[in-house]
């Protein structure tokens, strides 16, 4: 009895954490518009857009700088109410000279350098005390961003409540479509659906840093070793009682991860981020506090690091006893259990061989995912994960 307990409990974690909460998550949206109608945020009229800094963090981006400058000048935003900081922290390519040689004209453009490398978020850090706007937005230099995101971003904080707007992360599949692309894209396209129900019920639970923004006055120094700073400096807001907006019609478009080892490596480094930030929010937890942020919270993000993956192996093991035991229904589970790993192991002969099936890749990529947590916790335990971003090649 104990075991057949066990296995149902692991079944409804896994379950829930990553298919259960998007499917309540519908429903209680559903619900919410009968009663209050769809959300409709008005976009501000020219006069009172507010003055806005757009910063972009870069590490040797020589190879997208001119591109990524012809983006941010191509905005739909006045030039008067935007300033661009360029970062180059500890850069020795070629980035700073393009920044500085590249024909501004309008464009309100300062760099800040500076030797040697300390990683994005003392990057960032570093700037803030220039920055004199209402509103701060974060990007990334490999990343091109829609021409109407910085309208679309700030017509949120109309509302007082709203600290934080995070953007859309959106994946350019390369035309080869191997395992990497076709898993990523799927999985940003579900995430990217259920941040915008979340924001909807009534908070986003941490942003992105391909895109994101602040309000200027709630931005706070994030500890120096914080490993993911864009979650952890929104969710921070978020703890202050400010609800983080969703916009997607602002988004940030990005190239597919080379292959699935780089993509293992950015999973890896995100999941070790994720568990140290767990154990620096742990205020949220508080639901007589929090309330629907406590709920969200757990439900899109604790569980996917901590007990769903914990549970997927307890999951398989026991399955294997109580089939053991005759009953039929065990024997179907495990079944379906051994077909979805043969998935897995079928993409993975594949995607080494650069065969193309995105029916085996997206099985691959979920256990690619959470063997990144085993690894990532692992990085944790040992201290051993690095603030420093070690790049993940893109196609």
């Amino acid at each position: 009895m104990w075991l057949e307990i066990l296995f149902w409990i692991c079944l409804a974690v896994v379950f829930y954490a990553y298919v259960g909460y998007g499917i309540l998550l519908f429903f209680m949206i559903q619900i919410k518009r009968i009663f209050r109608g769809k959300k409709n945020v008005p976009q501000l009229a020219e006069e009172d857009l507010p003055d806005v800094t757009f910063i972009v963090a870069a590490y040797n981006e020589e190879r997208w700088m001119e591109e990524k400058l012809k983006n941010c000048f191509a905005f739909d935003y006045p030039k008067d109410k935007i300033t661009h900081f360029f970062v180059t922290d500890g850069t020795t390519d070629g980035s700073a000279d393009i920044i500085n040689n590249y024909p501004k004209g309008d464009n309100r453009l300062e760099l800040h350098h500076k030797d040697g490398r300390s990683g994005k978020i003392a990057a960032v850090e570093r700037v803030m005390e220039f920055v004199k706007t209402p509103i701060t937005i974060y990007t990334d230099a490999n990343t091109f961003v829609n021409k109407e995101a910085i309208r679309n971003i700030v017509r949120y904080y109309q509302d007082p409540k709203v600290g934080a707007v995070a953007g859309e992360k959106r994946i350019s599949i390369d035309e080869a479509g191997d395992a990497a692309g076709a898993g990523e894209g799927i999985y940003w396209k579900y995430e990217s659906a259920l941040k915008k129900w979340d924001a909807e019920l009534y908070s986003a639970v941490g942003a992105a840093g391909e895109l994101f923004s602040v309000r200027t006055d709630l931005y706070k120094p994030v500890p120096k070793d914080t490993v993911v700073e864009d979650f952890y400096m929104t969710m921070k807001i978020a703890e202050k009682g400010y609800r983080i907006e969703y916009a997607d019609d602002a988004y940030a478009a990005e190239g597919q991860s080379a292959s699935v080892g780089e993509e293992l490596k950015r999973k890896i480094r995100i999941a070790a981020g994720g568990l140290q930030a767990f154990s620096r929010l742990l205020p949220i937890l508080n639901i007589f506090k929090h309330g629907w942020l406590t709920f969200q919270y757990i439900s899109h993000r604790i569980l996917r690091w901590t007990l769903a993956p914990l549970a997927l192996p307890v999951l398989l093991i026991a399955n294997i006893f109580l089939a053991m035991g005759g009953s039929p229904l065990y024997q179907f589970l495990l079944a379906g259990q051994t077909f979805f790993y043969l998935l897995a192991i079928i993409g993975l002969i594949m995607e080494r061989r650069k065969l193309k099936f995105k029916a085996f890749f997206v099985p691959y990529y979920f256990c690619m995912m959470n063997y990144a947590v085993y690894r990532g916790f692992g990085r944790m335990m040992k201290g051993s994960q690095s603030v420093i971003w070690e790049r993940s090649k893109r196609a």
